[in-house]
């Protein structure tokens, strides 16, 4: 068995946190079962001087949870469909989260076949709102802390692999930056 990935982990520099979550295995046990995943693809999105960052706008009653306790999931609705599942960063008093953009399928693939309605086994984890469908992720999911609940990062198996970084998709404003990374 895997071993959790510690809080200290999570109280560092966003951009590093980000990169650092490639190769880890987000795991999720519902009870309809387990399902994990590979993280493949992330974002990272900092304070008060990133546009796109919901924290850009100061302490909201969404976005608060990005000046708390790292190693906490901060979950919200979009477009009225879809689920984001970000990991909260930074030391307590700094906002930062970095936001799951996709993952490989590792347990439960048919478990996550079943909740996404499809068959293609790519098409289960390959963005956002997929991944936390397949996984069973929802706003109930939010302000869960990863280090000791139903929802949490292992370190996975250790392999090398190239990591690429390339500016944020998605957005308007903010693109610059190179703060997406994924596994090639």
């Amino acid at each position: 068995m895997s071993r959790t990935v510690p809080r200290s982990f999570y109280a560092r520099d966003t951009r590093e946190v980000a990169r650092n979550l490639l190769g880890k295995i987000l795991s999720c046990r519902t009870p309809e079962g387990m399902a994990k995943g590979r993280i493949v693809e992330t974002e990272a999105y900092y304070g008060d001087k990133d546009p796109p960052s919901h924290a850009c706008r100061g302490k909201t009653p969404r976005s608060k949870i990005m000046w708390g306790r790292p190693g906490v999931t901060y979950v919200y609705f979009v477009y009225g469909i879809h689920y984001m599942l970000n990991v909260v960063t930074e030391e307590e008093g700094t906002p930062g989260a970095v936001l799951i953009r996709a993952l490989v399928p590792v347990e439960s693939i048919e478990l996550m076949k079943k909740r996404r309605k499809t068959q293609n086994i790519k098409n289960l984890t390959s963005s956002p709102g997929k991944l936390t469908q397949a996984l069973g992720i929802t706003t109930r999911d939010n302000g869960v802390d990863l280090v000791g609940s139903h929802l949490w990062v292992e370190e996975g198996r250790s392999e090398k692999f190239d990591i690429v970084s390339t500016e944020r998709i998605g957005i308007k404003v903010g693109k610059k930056p190179k703060l997406r990374f994924y596994i090639t």
